[in-house]
């Protein structure tokens, strides 16, 4: 029998020999890879002003009704609805022809009134003198002078019956009581008014400035309180009012789709005692509001920010670096061997995006800012410094701005020099 034997070509040995070598290698050197790239920045170190904040509502300057104070029939309209009117702007007319007719009696009483008198005063002093020459008797003086009398009580009933026929003319002239806004008509014309009622036509509403009410819990009294109880005693303890209006303490505000608090107003009043019902004291701020349209309406929602204190020398983070967990608020910080530390810390309000930090931090600490997920506590990491306050909402915001004016106005790098 033949024995075919099979020779293995020399390169499949080789190939072989060599994974096996291979495989006999020592497995136990190999590349660590890098520890992770973070940012870090140190505090911002600056004075904060520590806020009270409420909730409120914006109440009108002043808020007048315009009503027939006269019975008559509506005759005509002089305003547009919704536009700015001021003080004695006339906005209705009621047929006045009654109230003239009844002026003009009344001037007619006076005039008869007034003949009547230079009647009786002439008689009067001819009885006088025929008395005093014996030739007429006393009774024609007392007559007279009787007379005189009646006509002068006549001029004074005409004299009134005038001055109320005028007002009643003038009431048929309906006039803005106040300056502001003036509302829609409530009563179509040639509809009889005021007849037995003083029916409401409009009204006006002052918006410049406005009013804003919101109320202060028994906690936040004392707090203000025990801050500005010395300055009033200072000022002869005089009411909390009246110091609120003479120091023209800042109030701040907000609406519901508002950042911050952009109005900028000032505390004008303070209730002299707490609601036993409700245990809050009201305040109220006052703000200019002289838009045209005004940004502020009766009645809106408003956030209020109260200044109550300042501190200085304050650290301050990103809030993008707080993170928290069951034991409460923390940051990441790095030692001198760039290993991540948990750092519990007690936060305290946000200012521009901001965070204080009340306890927990010191001014050169490292905080982790940006790459906090590749960030784990105990282990190296890679830090990039960054400035603290390039990462501030206004920083941002003007960056982003720049940015985008960029984009819109690219500057051309592809154009020659003209020389």
């Amino acid at each position: 029998m033949l024995r075919v034997t099979k020779k293995h070509s020399p390169s499949v040995a080789s190939m072989l020999l060599a994974v096996l070598l291979a495989g006999c290698g020592d497995t136990s050197t190999h590349d660590e890879p890098p520890p992770p790239q973070v940012m870090v920045a140190t505090p911002v170190i600056q004075e904060v002003t520590d806020y009270l904040d409420f909730t409120g509502t914006t109440v009108a300057y002043d808020h007048a009704e315009a009503r027939a104070r006269v019975a008559g029939v509506l005759e005509s309209m002089h305003f547009t609805p919704g536009t700015y009117v001021e003080q004695g702007e006339l906005l209705f007319i009621i047929d006045p022809r009654q109230y003239k007719a009844e002026l003009q009696a009344a001037q007619a009483e006076l005039a008869s009134a007034q003949a009547d008198e230079q009647l009786a005063q002439t008689e009067l002093a001819r009885a006088k003198e025929l008395y005093r020459q014996n030739a007429g008797p006393e009774s024609d003086v007392v007559k007279w002078q009787g007379q005189l009398g009646t006509t002068q009580a006549d001029i004074l009933i005409a004299e009134a019956k005038i001055e109320s026929a005028e007002l009643l003319v003038e009431y048929s002239h309906v006039a803005a009581p106040i300056s502001g806004r003036v509302g829609r008509e409530q009563v179509d014309l040639g509809n009889l008014v005021g007849n037995g009622e003083a029916t409401l036509l409009t009204d006006v509403t002052r918006f410049n400035p406005m009013y804003v009410y919101f109320n202060l819990n028994e906690r936040n009294l004392l707090i203000l309180l025990n801050i500005y109880r010395e300055k009033i005693q200072e000022r002869g303890g005089e009411t909390t009012s009246t110091y609120l209006k003479q120091e023209k303490m800042p109030v701040y505000m907000g609406l519901a789709d508002e950042e911050g608090y952009p109005h900028e107003g000032i505390l004008e009043f303070a209730e002299s005692a707490v609601d036993t019902g409700t245990g809050t004291m009201e305040l109220r701020g006052i703000f200019v509001n002289d838009g045209r349209p005004p940004a502020l309406l009766p009645g809106l929602f408003a956030r209020i920010r109260v200044p109550v204190d300042q501190r200085a020398d304050m650290l301050l983070v990103t809030e993008r670096a707080v993170a928290q967990d069951q034991g409460g608020s923390y940051l990441l910080v790095l030692d001198n061997e760039n290993k991540v530390g948990r750092r519990s810390v007690v936060t305290g309000q946000v200012v521009d995006g901001l965070v204080v930090i009340e306890e927990g931090l010191s001014k050169d600490d490292r905080v982790v800012v940006k790459g906090v997920q590749r960030a784990r506590p105990g282990f190296e990491v890679t830090p990039e410094p960054v400035d603290m306050s390039a990462l501030t909402d206004s920083a941002r915001k003007q960056a982003a701005a720049a940015a985008a004016a960029a984009a819109r106005d690219p500057a051309d790098s592809s154009q020659p020099d003209a020389r």
